[in-house]
């Protein structure tokens, strides 16, 4: 019997060195791998609409840039908005690096749902003090006043341009915002921000895995140029 209890012992604790190497105690976030561990087990679209290029966030990308708005201080104790939030990743993970609020913002009811799950589902593992508010509108009506934006836009693929009004709103709303757009647009980012007196500190690039979430997709996973684009106002 005491070989038994041994055997488990020793697996229990190994499991426990993994979890605390990477962040995961219960309540805890130490690490940006904890982080995308978390991340990683959020629910998705159940059916991703095409006309608004609904794609969900990469864990390990999403991981990489919060953890990095985190050690700039661009998240703890902010008040933040996901714009265009799909299923809550950045959001989510705003809150479990100690965002005081965080307003998820899309226009589509049922991905506001699964945002809302994955948030309930989230919090009941891991300490989180800040608020969440959930709002179902377009864009274009939020009025809020925020520290930093977090946002995946539409890349433009479907429809040209759809990720401006985004940018726009970001600007208008937020003295800081993290923004996602394809690298090549880096040229019009650094012109619109100068218009609305901000400016480009960092660009983080990636090859962004669009897994096929359409029945038209040939292929499993197709990687695209995207940079996240950190913008401040002057």
């Amino acid at each position: 019997m005491r070989v038994h209890e041994g055997f488990f012992g020793v697996k229990f604790n190994k499991i426990m060195v993994f979890r605390r190497k990477v962040g995961l105690m219960r309540g805890q976030i130490r690490s940006k791998s904890g982080l995308a561990v978390v991340l990683s087990g959020l629910e998705g679209f159940e059916r991703p609409k095409v006309s608004v290029e609904q794609y969900v966030m990469d864990s390990e990308i999403g991981a990489s840039v919060l953890w990095n708005a985190f050690l700039r201080g661009d998240i703890g104790g902010k008040v933040i908005a996901d714009l265009g939030c799909g299923t809550g990743v950045l959001g989510i993970g705003a809150l479990l690096l100690g965002g005081s609020k965080v307003y998820f913002v899309d226009s589509d009811e049922n991905a506001l749902n699964i945002a809302k799950n994955s948030f309930e589902k989230v919090k009941s593992e891991h300490s989180i003090r800040g608020r969440a508010s959930f709002l179902c509108m377009d864009i274009a009506n939020f009025k809020e006043k925020v520290d930093v934006v977090l946002q995946n836009p539409p890349f433009g693929v479907k429809v040209r341009h759809a990720d401006r009004p985004f940018l726009n709103k970001a600007l208008d709303v937020a003295a800081v915002a993290y923004s996602f757009h394809k690298s090549e647009s880096k040229r019009f980012i650094e012109r619109f921000s100068s218009r609305k007196n901000f400016r480009i500190t960092n660009v983080w690039d990636f090859q962004f895995p669009l897994k096929a979430s359409y029945e038209f997709h040939s292929r499993r996973i197709k990687r695209i140029e995207v940079s996240c684009f950190r913008i401040e106002r002057l």
